[in-house]
């Protein structure tokens, strides 16, 4: 979008158009040479809750070109924050990555998904398990009370393949801690499990593996998972979940949603391109 420089006060940017807000992006923050994060204006209509995805893009060639992207900030704040991929000849991403403060993005207007606290029956233990960028909705979840006033215990795994890509380490390992109101609000019940699968790393290998062989639960001094106590959310690639549903099913978990609250949920919808 062309910036305004004349003297009089610019007229604000139309909010709502159709199916989309246009946003203002206030920051950007480039990771690696494939992840990067930025955060737009939120208007004041859009309401969401926290774990619950919107369809986010650009206007190209006065179209809209839209991928789903799970919401990383919290439902409270007042700013919204993204996490993505580049795929440098994707439709999407490879005109996204290039953003900068100030540029104006897409938003949908009617937030969805299944990564939602009242698709869960209510336990003692919440465990997040992301890969990739599927630590967006955690980052929102982790953030949000409503969480801590329904476990006792909340457990956030990143497994991803290079140590360069624990994005938000610094923010479960040290800024949550520190935070002058969330920090009363989240107490001891947060747990951080990064892992690495290509790299050497404290805690090596798939979720998938280390849930199996129990390693995670004799690192994080947990009993195994239990239906009756352990609740579940899921989200990553395709076949990671396809391989924790599995794992998850043969111990007697049942999958739920907001219609029929269950032991875990997943989401599938997620941004490639």
């Amino acid at each position: 979008m062309t910036d305004v420089t004349a003297p009089a006060a610019p007229a604000a940017p139309a909010k709502k158009a159709g199916a989309f807000y246009y946003e203002t992006v206030t920051w950007v923050q480039h990771w690696t040479d494939e992840l990067f994060s930025f955060r737009t204006t939120r208007d004041p209509g859009l309401r969401f809750t926290s774990g619950q995805f919107v369809m986010v893009g650009l206007e190209v060639d006065g179209k809209p070109l839209v991928r789903a992207y799970s919401i990383a900030s919290p439902a409270w704040h007042d700013e919204l924050e993204f996490y993505s991929i580049k795929v440098q000849d994707g439709p999407l991403t490879s005109r996204l990555q290039k953003i900068q403060v100030g540029d104006q993005v897409l938003i949908g207007r009617k937030p969805t998904g299944t990564l939602v606290l009242d698709g869960l029956k209510p336990g003692k233990r919440l465990y997040m398990l992301g890969t990739g960028t599927g630590l967006a909705p955690w980052l929102s979840l982790a953030r949000d009370p409503e969480v801590y006033d329904r476990f006792e215990e909340v457990i956030v795994t990143h497994t991803v393949r290079n140590v360069a890509d624990l994005n938000y380490r610094d923010l479960f390992e040290h800024e949550l801690a520190n935070d002058e109101i969330l920090s009363e609000v989240i107490g001891g019940k947060l747990r951080y499990y990064p892992t690495v699968t290509r790299e050497e790393f404290k805690t090596r290998g798939r979720i998938t593996d280390l849930i199996a062989s129990g390693k995670i639960f004799e690192d994080l001094g947990l009993p195994p998972l239990d239906p009756a106590v352990d609740r579940l959310m899921l989200c990553g690639g395709p076949s990671v979940l396809a391989d924790l549903k599995a794992l998850l099913e043969s111990r007697g978990y049942e999958e739920g949603s907001l219609a029929s609250p269950g032991d875990y949920v997943l989401e599938r919808a997620f941004v490639e391109t």
